[in-house]
C-alpha cells in the first residue's frame, strides 16, 4: 500500500493552514486608548509647566537685586506653606495608620482566630471520619475481597 506524496503534502498544508497563529497583538480597547491618551496629555503639560518655571526663573534672575530679593521672600514663604501642607499630610496618615493597626487588632484578628478554630475543628472532624467510618469500611472491603477469592480458589477447584 502505497501513499502518494500529493496526499501527504495536502494534509500537512490544511493543518499549517488550520492552526491560528499563536503570537497576536491584542487590540486596545477604548478605555485603554483614552487613558494612554490622558497620560500623554497629563505629561506635555508638566513637561510645559516645567519649562515654563525654568524660563521664568531666568528671566527674574537676570532683573535687579530688589526683584530678585522679592522673589527670593515669596519663594520662601511658598516653601513654608509647602511644608505645612507636608506636615498636615503627614499627620493625616499617622492617624490613618494607627486607625488600620486598630482595625486589624481588634477586627480582623478576631475574624482570622474563628476561621482558625473552625479549620482545627474540621479538621478533628475529618481525622474523626476517617478513623472511625473508612477504615473500617476499608478493612470491611479488604476481608470480603479476601473472601471472594478464597470462594473463587475453592470454585476453581471444582471445576
Amino acid at each position: 500500500m502505497e501513499e502518494k506524496p500529493d496526499e501527504k503534502q495536502g494534509n500537512a498544508v490544511a493543518v499549517a493552514q488550520a492552526a491560528p497563529p499563536t503570537s497576536k497583538p491584542a487590540a486596545l480597547t477604548v478605555e485603554e486608548k483614552q487613558t494612554r491618551r490622558r497620560l500623554v496629555y497629563i505629561s506635555l503639560g508638566a513637561l510645559v509647566i516645567v519649562v515654563a518655571l525654568i524660563a521664568a526663573a531666568i528671566f527674574l534672575l537676570q532683573q535687579s537685586t530688589d526683584t530678585t530679593g522679592k522673589v527670593r521672600d515669596v519663594f520662601i514663604i511658598f516653601m513654608a506653606l509647602e511644608s505645612l501642607v507636608i506636615g498636615a499630610a503627614l499627620v493625616i496618615l499617622i492617624i490613618q495608620l494607627s486607625i488600620l493597626i486598630n482595625l486589624l487588632q481588634n477586627e480582623i484578628k478576631p475574624i482570622l482566630n474563628s476561621t482558625n478554630e473552625t479549620v482545627n475543628t474540621l479538621r478533628g472532624t475529618a481525622v474523626f471520619l476517617s478513623d472511625n467510618l473508612a477504615e473500617p469500611i476499608m478493612k470491611l472491603n479488604e476481608y470480603l475481597a479476601g473472601l471472594k477469592k478464597l470462594v473463587d480458589l475453592f470454585r476453581m477447584g471444582r471445576k
